[in-house]
């Protein structure tokens, strides 16, 4: 590589081909960082011969992944995940740290490579397991919180251990006074930097915002992050150090989301770079002449993670599935372990040979970490009995809850959304059932009178203990595609012709929730924009009535569903002229109805003032089907029309 701009691009290439591979995958990124800095670096095709030259900018994408964790840091929610983060956590941290200490010495290795090994694979993965946590609905239930909690610890538990090991490289006779004198500088910095920066930083931050200048606010949080980390670095300690202190003390201020949001460009592009050199590290042909270590480290690793957490959890009063997830979720390496180990580096705490190793293992781990969480549900319930009866007991509570109700709706998500509906619902006097998981949410809402237990809505068996073979629709309210696909596929495999109505986020996803199932489809931003334009119009001198007449045509021309609705025997008409209104009624075509074999068009159902808004076919719901459609044993009609219309229309589909 013979200049800067060549190394860069062949960096920014190698990098934008993997990582979109690893997105396609559902892979973590960090891995396609780690695959490009193996390929591209001295010890395979050799394009960056030499890690030292990336190795300086590669360090500023830890100091900025340590800005973002002070920027996490929050006093109020460290106390009161006190008993997880400085119980638990703190003691995976130490009991990994113990532990490895003599198996390093049984190794023929120093203790300070001890202490180093412990530090380094005691991490897990702070941005792999938090986004699995929150894709699959989990970041409420019990393991869900034990291992946030546990993953919080180790992110601050990374702090001092850059401290410490820098100085474990020392002589022995140096290492009490080093350590001593590395403590030292760190608590006067830390008090100087907490007391002078707490009273400085909301003051400076409001001048700056004063100016109205995304540019000026951006140059300020980068000036204050490298500032303080250069203080740190001439005091003998990290820049990593300063860097973290800096997003403590911007994480009390009202900025801190912005500040969140401008640093994440500078962080993502940093840290993959740092990645990359993390990967440069790994000899490909040494690993293979040391492929026993490797696999040995791996499984002590994954074993002892595993073992360990799950005891400590089962010891802190955890119950046995609960412990054993934890176990299963956080016996992988994680990205500060690779951070650790490039501080390392250059200390020669570890021979080259037992680095190799050591990076081996953490990329193996990671590879098999999302495996392992996917298959922690199996395990637990093949493993723990008592997994079967608490998971018994709560669709016996939730089956209770809905026993006595009929022709209700199963409310999926018990959030803002899901509770405003329910008051919707009450108001109609329309019974319901709502499934949660969120603990506190569920009990407080329980307590108020609210129709709602915890419950997995994802799962097929908590559907049916809540109603689902007696309900008129089922409202999934929560804005997560993967989620609701799940809620959907078991929703039409156990009763196709049951209406179901999808909240989702953005109209990319009205499509693929329409051809799994979805009856209607409610796009968050189409509604915010349609009551936005509401209210400017009005703002703006339109006549009401031309609006509501306005958003009416867009409402009916979006969904397909507001031309009318189900009625059943509660919808008790006031008068004549509301009981002739269309409305929408389902019919089920089963063996020996008249319709099947035939096209819409042959069974000329206009005639009797009706049309089929949709027809749904194993589970897909086509939306005004042609005259050319023909009708197929186990179709469901959607079908649009006045009371008397409807009654002959299904006479005609079934009888002839």
């Amino acid at each position: 590589m013979t200049t800067t701009l060549e190394l860069v691009l062949v960096l920014l290439a190698a990098a934008v081909v993997v990582v979109a591979l690893c997105r396609s995958l559902n892979l973590p990124p960090v891995l396609g960082y780690l695959l490009v800095g193996t390929v591209i670096g001295p010890y395979a095709l050799g394009i960056v011969p030499d890690v030292k030259g990336t190795g300086h900018l590669a360090e500023f994408g830890v100091v900025f992944l340590m800005f973002s964790i002070g920027l996490e840091f929050s006093l109020p929610r460290l106390y009161s995940m006190k008993r997880i983060v400085f119980g638990l956590g703190l003691a995976q941290v130490a009991a990994t740290l113990l532990l490895a200490v003599p198996l390093a010495l049984l190794a023929g290795l120093s203790w300070q490579a001890g202490v180093a090994l412990g530090g380094i694979l005691a991490m897990s993965s702070t941005a792999l397991l938090s986004k699995l946590l929150a894709d699959r609905l989990e970041l409420d239930s019990r393991h869900g919180r034990e291992i946030m909690g546990v993953l919080l610890f180790q992110d601050l538990a990374v702090v001092p251990l850059l401290i410490v090991l820098p100085a474990l490289a020392l002589q022995a006779e140096d290492l009490p006074a080093r350590l001593l004198e590395a403590g030292v500088k760190a608590a006067v910095v830390l008090a100087l930097i907490l007391f002078f920066g707490q009273r400085l930083m909301g003051t400076w931050f409001f001048v700056v915002a004063r100016r109205r200048s995304a540019e000026l606010f951006v140059l300020n949080v980068l000036l204050i992050t490298l500032g303080l980390a250069y203080l740190t670095e001439l005091a003998g300690l990290s820049l990593a150090l300063g860097a973290f202190l800096a997003g403590m003390l911007i994480s009390e201020t009202e900025y801190r989301y912005r500040v969140e949001e401008d640093i994440k460009p500078f962080r993502d592009v940093l840290l993959g770079l740092f990645f990359v050199t993390v990967g440069m590290l790994l000899d490909v042909r040494a690993i293979g002449a040391s492929l026993p270590y490797v696999l040995g480290l791996l499984v002590l690793l994954l074993a002892g993670k595993f073992a360990l957490v799950a005891g400590l959890s089962r010891a802190f009063g955890s119950l046995s599935g609960t412990a054993m997830r934890s176990g299963l979720w956080l016996c992988a390496g994680g990205e500060f372990g690779f951070v650790l180990l490039a501080q390392i580096g250059g200390l020669g705490l570890l021979p080259g040979p037992v680095m190799q190793v050591v990076v081996a293992t953490l990329v193996l781990s990671m590879l098999l970490a999302p495996l392992i969480v996917h298959y922690s549900d199996r395990i637990v319930m093949r493993f723990v009995a008592s997994e079967w009866l608490l998971r018994s007991m709560e669709l016996t509570r939730i089956a209770a809850q809905s026993m006595a109700t009929e022709k209700h709706a199963i409310i999926c998500g018990y959030g803002r959304s899901g509770q405003y509906l329910a008051r919707f619902l009450e108001q109609e006097g329309v019974s319901y059932v709502a499934l949660d998981l969120d603990p506190e949410r569920v009990r407080e809402a329980a307590a108020a009178g609210d129709t709602v237990v915890y419950g997995d809505a994802g799962r097929r068996e908590t559907l049916i203990a809540a109603g689902i073979m007696r309900a008129r629709v089922l409202i999934v309210s929560f804005a997560d595609v993967g989620a609701a696909m799940k809620v959907l596929h078991h929703a039409h495999e156990l009763r196709p012709g049951l209406s179901v109505v999808v909240r989702a986020g953005d109209e990319a996803d009205l499509e693929r929730l329409a051809q799994a199932g979805a009856t209607e489809v409610v796009p968050d931003i189409l509604e915010s924009s349609i009551m936005l334009a509401s209210h400017a119009l009005v703002l703006l001198g339109v006549p009401i009535h031309r609006v509501v007449k306005r958003i009416r045509e867009i409402r009916e021309s979006r969904y397909g569903l507001l031309r009318g609705f189900f009625h059943g025997s509660s919808d008790a008409a006031e008068d004549l002229a509301e009981a002739q209104q269309p409305r929408l009624h389902s019919i089920a075509l089963n063996a020996g109805a008249y319709a099947i074999g035939r096209t819409l068009g042959e069974l000329g159902l206009d005639r009797f003032g009706v049309t089929v808004s949709a027809v749904r076919r194993r589970n897909i719901r086509g939306v005004s089907p042609g005259p050319e459609t023909r009708l197929e044993v186990g179709d469901v009609l959607v079908l649009l029309g006045v009371p008397d219309g409807l009654a002959a229309a299904e006479g005609r589909l079934l009888k002839g």
